[in-house]
């Protein structure tokens, strides 16, 4: 008899896809919804991966997705608003229809990507969607578990890749003097608390947030690119109001390359609070980004400065 399901919403996305893998390799069958599912390339003939057109705007896919499955993960991402898709279809919406169908259809687990800092009062319209979005999903599925990650990093990531690319300028500008406090989480460490989540004896605890091993500045965390590169730059801090008067201006492009919601959390730290479940409740002891870093930009794939 075949193993019922666990459905991975975006399992093609750069958490979703680390979470099939890790989920596969637990033993788990795997369905991968995504709008443009594809199998992964480790994948091998016999492999129980099920990719699945899943559009989560849409309530006929979203429950044909959920069908017999064990248990379900939202790990679908919408970091910039665009035309035909806004943070309060994706974030709050999707969330809450994918929470209430799989409590129709009796889903045993279903996990809900958000992100640290996540609250309905953020002066971000992101952060203020998953905010929302959580409370759309304790709503239709109260034992829902909400899993907050700091920033992720790992190989082929857009966070590390970002301040590589920052790397090549002259002059590095900095979000106000560079000292807003992060902690950096590797995505194959927040795959595999998935995968304890999903397992037979998961911790009672339905909020996690999962920073990695180190606590740094983003200008710490600059200089620890720059010098893995073996680049120097001069760092130059430039006060928020012009952060977000560049935002303004760069808001009509269609693939902006700065936005306000960006520059709203670059203002705010982004460490594990008091009062939650971490990694040490599922046993899993995180990297730290100074001993990932080599793996993550190894020399041979730098560029020339």
């Amino acid at each position: 008899m075949a193993k019922a399901p666990i459905t991975v919403f975006g399992g093609t996305g750069f958490l979703g896809r680390h979470v099939v893998q890790e989920l596969c390799d637990a033993g788990h069958a795997v369905r991968i919804a995504a709008r443009r599912p594809a199998l992964p390339a480790w994948a091998e003939p016999g492999d129980p991966l099920e990719p699945m057109s899943v559009d989560i705007r849409s309530e006929r896919d979203v429950r044909r997705a959920l069908e017999g499955a064990l248990g379900a993960v939202n790990a679908v991402s919408l970091y910039v608003e665009r035309r035909q898709a806004s943070f309060e279809q994706v974030h709050v919406e999707g969330a809450g229809r994918l929470a209430r169908l799989a409590s129709a259809q009796g889903v045993e687990t279903l996990v809900q990507l958000s992100g640290i800092g996540a609250r309905p009062s953020s002066r971000s319209r992101y952060v203020r969607a998953r905010g929302r979005g959580e409370t759309a999903v304790v709503d239709a599925y109260p034992k829902a578990v909400i899993l907050r990650p700091s920033v992720m990093f790992g190989p082929d990531d857009a966070f590390l890749q970002r301040l590589v690319d920052l790397t090549r300028l002259p002059v590095i500008p900095l979000f106000g003097h560079g000292e807003t406090k992060l902690q950096p989480v590797h995505v194959v460490d927040v795959a595999r608390a998935i995968v304890r989540l999903m397992g037979a004896a998961p911790p009672e605890r339905r909020l996690f947030e999962l920073g990695g091993l180190d606590i740094l500045s983003y200008r710490e965390i600059l200089e620890l690119v720059m010098a893995h590169l073996e680049r120097e730059r001069r760092l130059v801090p430039v006060p928020f109001p012009l952060w977000h008067l560049a935002a303004l201006l760069a808001s009509p492009l269609a693939e902006p390359p700065l936005t306000r919601d960006q520059v709203f959390m670059m203002a705010e730290d982004n460490t594990v609070g008091e009062g939650v479940g971490t990694f040490a409740d599922l046993d899993i002891l995180p990297r730290s980004l100074r001993d990932a870093l080599p793996a993550c930009l190894p020399p041979g794939r730098q560029a020339s400065p």
